[in-house]
């Protein structure tokens, strides 16, 4: 029998402290711009108008910031969740350099946790992957966890690491790959006149408008990330589990909830960091997103006058408008409907 063909790793595979080079490098093109456009409808002026990015000082117009975490992201999916339950959560992720068309992206990961799960059959996998460009400079730096099967219910559990998560990113430690000129940035053009100072900790936007999910969609959008996982793509296989159907990618709602909040949040021109993130409950084709956002904290950031940070927590939900901020319900516990709880970090230029 040939031994050619790769099955993935399974929970007993990994070991803490373990390092893997992830295979297949990700040239960036304008196509991929394009079908990101195509997927989400992602309106955030300095990744959709060249004219706009000049005006900010960047060299050229850059990828979206999420289409960049999926790209990093994608290289794992073979070596850490191709067997996977679910992606978990996020923790501590720093954007770095931007990525622009014709960048070469590659992604490193080490494995700081495990846990087998009481029931034997499957355990949680910590990792901290690194994504950089073909000048090895950094584009990205984040934990995820994942929850992962196992080959053999019978193999030993692993001694129980748990790592201490990263906090919100420090706003000294947070990467500004712009600088804009007095005068340069045109709220008109960028599509909202309410800049950092406009925004107060504690405010609450609902984001008002809605996408409904498709099955091609989100299978087509997980193919141009290159992720491999089962549950996204084999129905065969999925029809034999509870569930019974392919999860969406959940990146694919961050990145539907991210595009919504153009309608309220249209001059956070890049996500500078993630500071958390947890997949509440699960998304299926058919259903329909929603969101809303919190503003956690706003951020002065070292020697710049010319843009600041908001600390924000997104909330996504499925087949729930989100006037009256649906989150968690009396029992400390998310609600069903909510999909993602979302804490990140992003860039809005000034006064």
């Amino acid at each position: 029998m040939s031994t050619k063909t790769v099955a993935g790793n399974y929970f007993e595979d990994f070991a803490v402290g373990q390092e893997i080079v992830h295979a297949t490098p990700r040239t960036v093109t304008e196509g991929d711009i394009a079908m990101y456009t195509a997927l989400y409808g992602s309106r955030f002026a300095a990744t959709s108008a060249s004219t706009v990015a000049a005006s900010m000082g960047l060299e050229r117009m850059p990828v979206d910031s999420l289409l960049a975490f999926h790209l990093v992201f994608g290289k794992t999916v073979p070596d850490i969740s191709l067997n996977a339950v679910a992606n978990l959560g996020y923790a501590g992720g720093r954007f770095g350099v931007p990525l622009y068309p014709g960048d070469t992206v590659s992604t490193r990961s080490t494995v700081i946790g495990l846990k087998q799960n009481s029931n034997g059959r499957t355990g949680v996998v910590h990792v901290r992957s690194v994504g950089t460009n073909q000048h090895g400079e950094t584009v990205l730096d984040y934990v995820r966890w994942v929850m992962v099967h196992k080959r053999d219910v019978d193999a030993p559990a692993p001694e129980t690491v748990v790592p201490e998560l990263p906090g919100a990113v420090a706003p000294e430690d947070l990467h500004v790959p712009f600088e804009i000129a007095t005068g340069a940035y045109d709220t008109v053009l960028a599509g909202s006149p309410h800049l950092w100072d406009d925004y107060e900790v504690g405010e609450r936007i609902d984001h008002v408008d809605a996408m409904t999910v498709e099955e091609s969609e989100h299978m087509l959008a997980t193919r141009l990330y290159q992720n491999t996982a089962k549950v996204h793509f084999n129905q065969h296989a999925q029809a034999a589990t509870t569930i019974g159907r392919r999860l969406v990618y959940g990146g694919h709602v961050i990145s539907h909830a991210r595009a919504l909040s153009f309608n309220g949040l249209a001059n956070a021109q890049m996500v500078a960091a993630i500071n958390g993130g947890t997949h509440a409950n699960p998304t299926f084709a058919g259903d329909t997103i929603y969101a809303w956002s919190e503003v956690l904290d706003v951020l002065e950031l070292p020697g710049r006058t010319d843009v600041g940070a908001l600390r924000l927590r997104t909330v996504a939900t499925k087949d729930l408008p989100c006037a009256d901020f649906p989150y968690r319900g009396e029992d400390g516990r998310y609600l069903p409907q909510v999909v993602l709880d979302l804490d990140y970090t992003v860039l809005v230029p000034r006064r």
